[in-house]
């Protein structure tokens, strides 16, 4: 079995967007070929380019090939480099209903250092940020916090105001839990809200 074929072969075993990288490859030859092989993988468009030394497999379809999810392949690339992820405020503020504003571009923050990668024709960017804005990665809590950093001290607490009739109490409670780690502003507008 050629070098090519043995990554191939391994890509269609992983779950979509799944990062492939050469040093997974580097038992089979030197780096240098790892890095022929899935360079000529990419030319070919059986691989897809996402950063340097970075692959992914296109998803088939029955409608023809396909990039995978942008948000499976950002998580799996945080996961590899052991990075903390979270959606921007931009997309967590329209998640929230607190802008009818879309955001053309896909931007998530990182606990990394800022990038720009490429999934097919879609750019992403990673962009670093500060821990208090990857706090609740995964929580209506989190997004609250970084729609409202997004948002700025202005439009906080008219925003809170709309988010705590929608909230559950365990989701306002980690969000107060969440004020040592805050801006002054927003821990004092985040105190006043839930105390009263």
């Amino acid at each position: 079995m050629t070098l090519a074929a043995f990554i191939m072969k391994r890509a269609s075993e992983l779950p979509e967007g799944t990062p492939i990288v050469a040093k997974e490859f580097l038992h089979l030859g030197r780096r240098a070929a790892v890095d022929q092989a899935l360079s000529r993988l990419r030319r070919s468009n059986r691989l897809l380019r996402v950063e340097r030394g970075v692959y992914v497999q296109p998803v088939e379809t029955r409608f023809g090939v396909r990039p995978p999810s942008v948000s499976k392949v950002v998580e799996a690339l945080a996961s590899l480099k052991g990075e903390q992820l979270a959606p921007h405020g931009a997309a967590s503020a329209n998640a929230l209903r607190l802008t009818t504003q879309v955001p053309v571009r896909t931007v998530y923050l990182t606990s990394g250092r800022s990038r720009r990668l490429r999934l097919g024709a879609q750019e992403m960017e990673l962009r670093h940020a500060p821990a208090w804005q990857l706090a609740l990665p995964h929580r209506p809590a989190g997004q609250v916090i970084r729609a409202l950093a997004w948002l700025g001290p202005k439009e906080g607490l008219k925003s809170l105001s709309f988010l705590g009739r929608a909230l559950p109490p365990s989701e306002l409670e980690a969000l107060a839990a969440t004020r040592a780690q805050l801006p002054a502003w927003m821990a004092h507008q985040i105190g006043a809200f839930v105390n009263g």
